[in-house]
């Protein structure tokens, strides 16, 4: 899905720097002597995301025709990802010091007719060059290049190579992700996000945080990306800043959209529609579907986390291989990030408190219990044929009945054996 609005004012390109300038005046967002005031997380800083960068960034400066290069002139083979910003290809680049194996990178390649436009290079630049987390992607460097083909801007990344936790979701031709592996992405997105909101010096609001914008390395570890349309949070004297609505249709919280005040409970809307979607393995938003499923949040309505039908909404994909509880605390947490009033909502702190408790619950439960619990909620729904999976219900009833049948019927047996070889001993004695 596309963002639904963009930056219409692109900044000309400036002389070339190692620490590329972020401008400070935008779409009705707070003023130059706004940024320079501490923000909500912090009682004593007074820097913004400009000044952290010019003290904390160490990002290596590419030439274009080193990336040019690093993806073989930007073959359409190694094309991994393409979006509104442009494309992103596999590359291959030498280590600082040219010795070594080369190492594997993420090449974004700005369109330089794009609507995410130079603005957002230059806000992605500076925010992953500050932000160091283990759930955030690292920023390697980037290229600000004057070629014979004009303005480059392009960006270096680590290599992620089991791609997007979209990709996973929704597109068959990868492996379902087993429960366990979800509740970990989950988890690792959410500390993402709360270290974000909470753990700098400065307040830092993602704005486009989505199931595509979480990406998954070798061992499936989630790291959040594409900051370009990430922002600075409200200075302690305020409860909001004022931006132009920006973000993909489907995970922007109505509140933002409907008054354009973003506040960090704008991503915590974000995280729970994706919280949905990990439950039930649908996009937020299907048109192929009939009109009363198309919308995510909507249809999950139907079927409340305490009702009987809740595994209804569960992806079949996981082949009943979950902890129904375990669900159920995601579908309530959920609701609670979804919360009409955006002051109701959780932190993200309060978020990450949360699935910790649920997976350390769901890791530790009992198979036996969960399968009883999902088999005895599948009875209240419709029929169950306990009888073809002795082990879901243990020693049921049915089951005690037929095992007795069998018995009965091996008795049958052994008599009419019994019967057929006293007939054939009187035969042979006449």
């Amino acid at each position: 899905m596309e963002c639904f609005s963009y930056f219409k004012n692109k900044s000309k390109p400036k002389e070339r720097r190692s620490a590329p300038e972020l401008e400070t005046k935008s779409d009705n967002s707070a003023t130059t002597a706004d940024r320079a005031t501490k923000s909500s997380s912090s009682a004593t800083s007074q820097r913004g995301i400009p000044e952290l960068y010019e003290e904390k960034a160490h990002l290596r400066v590419f030439s274009f025709l080193e990336l040019r290069q690093a993806t073989h002139d930007f073959s359409r083979l190694l094309k991994i990802g393409e979006g509104g910003f442009g494309c992103v290809y596999k590359g291959s680049i030498k280590p600082v010091d040219r010795k070594g194996e080369l190492m594997q990178v993420a090449i974004k390649k700005l369109n330089r007719d794009g609507f995410q436009g130079h603005k957002q290079w230059i806000a992605e630049v500076q925010f992953l060059g500050v932000v160091e987390h283990e759930n955030l992607v690292k920023l390697i460097g980037y290229c600000s290049d004057d070629s014979e083909r004009g303005m480059q801007h392009l960006l270096v990344y680590e290599f992620m190579l089991n791609k997007s936790l979209e990709d996973h979701l929704f597109n068959k031709a990868y492996d379902a992700l087993s429960w366990q592996t979800r509740l970990n992405i989950l988890l690792g997105a959410a500390q993402g996000l709360a270290y974000l909101h909470e753990g700098l010096e400065v307040q830092v609001i993602h704005r486009d945080f989505k199931s595509s914008n979480v990406l998954l390395d070798e061992d499936f570890k989630p790291k959040l990306s594409d900051f370009g349309l990430a922002r600075e949070g409200p200075t302690a004297d305020r409860t909001h800043v004022s931006t132009a609505v920006v973000g993909t249709q489907g995970y922007a919280a109505p509140d933002y959209i409907q008054t354009g005040h973003l506040t960090a409970k704008s991503d915590v809307w974000s995280f729970g529609v994706v919280l949905y979607e990990v439950l039930t393995g649908r996009r937020s938003l299907e048109r192929n579907r009939p009109r009363t499923e198309q919308k995510l949040l909507e249809w999950v309505k139907q079927y409340p986390a305490d009702s009987k039908k809740f595994n209804s909404i569960i992806d079949p994909r996981l082949k009943n291989q979950y902890s129904v509880s375990a669900a159920r605390k995601i579908a309530k947490l959920a609701d609670s990030c979804l919360l009409k009033s955006s002051k109701d909502r959780p932190k993200m702190s309060q978020v990450v408190h949360s699935l910790q408790e649920i997976i350390q619950v769901s890791g530790a439960g009992d198979d036996a219990s969960q399968a009883a619990d999902r088999s005895s909620e599948l009875s209240e729904t419709e029929p169950v044929d306990s009888e073809s999976n002795p082990g879901q219900t243990g020693t049921s009833e049915s089951w005690k009945r037929r095992m007795a049948h069998l018995v009965k019927l091996g008795e049958h047996v052994e008599g009419v054996s019994r019967r057929r070889f006293l007939i054939m001993q009187r035969t042979k004695v006449q």
